[in-house]
């Protein structure tokens, strides 16, 4: 019986190459960039040894305002990345930018995990860990600085992040929301 991700001999935990999955990116025909996040290998142990299954953490965007987080489950690392990409594409969310940062400092917590989003002057670049410059940079901020609390957890602080760019609004919307002419 051949064994799924050559982790025979090896021991351990991972064995992937990269630690932690890395990130992969691919340009999708309809304008919108993939990156795996994370890979997680789950085993479970049944009569003849050992069966593993994947679960792939992925980011979809344009670039250009729209972007969404997904994760998606299969036997092998490939179909799981597919459902992670289908499933980050139906959960696409529109980010505010003001140039090319956003707004707003914003503050956001998904379970034990909680990120501040500021903003930056141009040529700041994206300050952020690995998980949350996924998320930024397919939505298409290019300056911004960023702080995470509590749990490092990928998953956790992906959401964060999502929720996070969910809650920017513009100045106009803003005003819009309290029935006020804007002041420039």
């Amino acid at each position: 019986m051949a064994e799924r991700g050559g982790q025979r001999g090896r021991g351990g935990r991972g064995g992937y190459g990269r630690r932690g999955g890395g990130s992969r990116e691919e340009v999708d025909r309809g304008g919108f960039e993939e990156t795996v996040v994370k890979i997680y290998r789950c085993s479970k142990v049944v009569k003849g040894g050992r069966r593993f299954s994947f679960g792939a953490l992925v980011v979809c965007g344009d670039k250009n305002g729209q972007v969404g987080v997904g994760y998606g489950k299969a036997n092998e690392v490939p179909p799981a990345v597919e459902k992670g990409i289908k499933d980050a594409k139906k959960a696409l969310i529109q980010v505010p930018k003001r140039g090319r940062t956003i707004p707003h400092r914003v503050k956001a917590k998904y379970r034990a995990s909680q990120v501040v989003l500021l903003p930056a002057p141009p040529g700041t670049g994206v300050i952020a860990g690995s998980s949350a410059r996924a998320v930024l940079e397919l939505a298409g901020v290019h300056d911004v600085l960023t702080k995470a609390y509590g749990s490092t957890s990928p998953k956790n602080l992906v959401k964060a992040t999502l929720k996070a760019l969910s809650q920017l609004k513009t100045a106009e919307r803003i005003a819009e929301l309290r029935q006020v002419a804007v002041q420039v």
